[in-house]
């Protein structure tokens, strides 16, 4: 069982104690505070502004345990205190692309600048070449400009292969949707 194990406990670049870990079936709340958070700010993620209700996150959440249960996600969840900073997570396609894992990240705004995207990312990564048996290739999307997480991809190895013009509207304007890919065995 998974659920709640915890992968890093330290301090950030702040001193801010923190802890990752896996998702719980307890999380829902903070998962739901988090996202509508991040959502109303339209910063660099697919939530432009959307609410999400608490059915939806519970929904989600018990979607997002069964995939971890099965060994075809994995899910992390940064904490400072009680409150649910960061999330990581990488999910295995299915059939003929099930080799491949898509990764996503959000940070909280007064967290960021911390390294806390870095953790979760390094450790997003571990944890996904432990337990997504067969899991070969990593990808992700980033909205073009932001520079930022671009860089820090990079860093991790991941390599740009492809850039959709105009992809993602963003606050009214269209803007590239960059692909990135890093290859794990």
């Amino acid at each position: 069982m998974k659920q709640g194990r915890v992968v890093f406990e330290g301090t950030t670049k702040k001193e801010n104690k923190i802890v990752i870990r896996y998702v719980t079936r307890y999380d829902a709340p903070e998962m739901r505070r988090l996202i509508n958070e991040i959502s109303k700010e339209k910063s660099f993620i697919r939530f432009q502004g959307e609410e999400i209700s608490v059915e939806e996150e519970e929904k989600y959440l018990k979607e997002e345990l069964n995939k971890v249960e099965k060994g075809t996600a994995v899910k992390l969840h940064a904490f400072f205190e009680d409150k649910l900073i960061g999330v990581a997570d990488i999910h295995l396609r299915d059939k003929v692309e099930n080799h491949e894992g898509t990764f996503g990240i959000i940070v909280a705004k007064e967290f960021r600048g911390e390294g806390i995207g870095r953790l979760l990312m390094e450790f997003a990564l571990k944890e996904a070449e432990k337990e997504l048996l067969g899991l070969r290739i990593i990808t992700l999307g980033v909205f073009g400009g932001n520079d930022l997480a671009e860089k820090m991809y990079k860093s991790f190895g991941f390599k740009e292969y492809g850039r959709l013009p105009e992809g993602i509207l963003r606050r009214g304007k269209y803007i590239d949707h960059v692909f990135m890919y890093k290859k794990i065995r």
